[in-house]
């Protein structure tokens, strides 16, 4: 009895603390851009979140536009045509899947860099495991990849999909 009173007490000190991977995930954030890798890292989110009884956050960071940028519009609404039609994408999926695959998901638009949109996201949405798509991009070797830097941050389970 006291060692479950002493618990108890303790989580009432740290009741503001998020605590993950007590019971599995609860929250699935993957990162989408459009690419080919982002779908099938969605794909596979879609199917851990349904073993999990997990809910799925889809997530797409739009990038930020510098205050310099000659085609500044333009980009801003090419960005906004990518989320929308990427939720387009993964309602049609849903629809079509429905009543065999149920997920429960939410589509979140990010601005910023897709490293820093996606740490800002995951902790937002209290994320217990991130998806991500390997990188198709060479300067990524030198750089490291948005996923190499969700790993070394270290503050939630990282799953990289080829």
């Amino acid at each position: 009895m006291t060692e479950q009173h002493g618990q108890h007490g303790q989580d009432e000190q740290h009741e503001h603390r998020f605590e993950r991977g007590t019971d599995g995930p609860k929250v699935i954030v993957v990162g989408v851009d459009g690419s080919d890798s982002s779908l099938r890292a969605a794909a596979y989110a879609s199917g851990l979140a349904r073993r999990q009884h997990a809910l799925l956050a889809v997530v797409y960071v739009q990038p930020m536009l510098t205050a310099g940028a000659a085609m500044g519009a333009p980009v801003a609404e090419t960005t906004d045509e990518i989320a929308e039609d990427l939720i387009g994408q993964i309602r049609e999926a849903a629809q079509r899947l429905k009543g065999i695959f149920d997920v429960r998901w939410e589509f979140h638009t990010f601005r910023g860099d897709p490293y820093n949109g996606l740490v800002k996201a995951a902790d937002e949405l209290k994320a217990d495991a991130v998806v991500v798509g390997a990188s198709e991009q060479a300067g990524h070797r030198i750089i490291g990849s948005v996923a190499i830097r969700l790993v070394k941050a270290g503050r939630w389970p990282v799953t990289v999909v080829p």
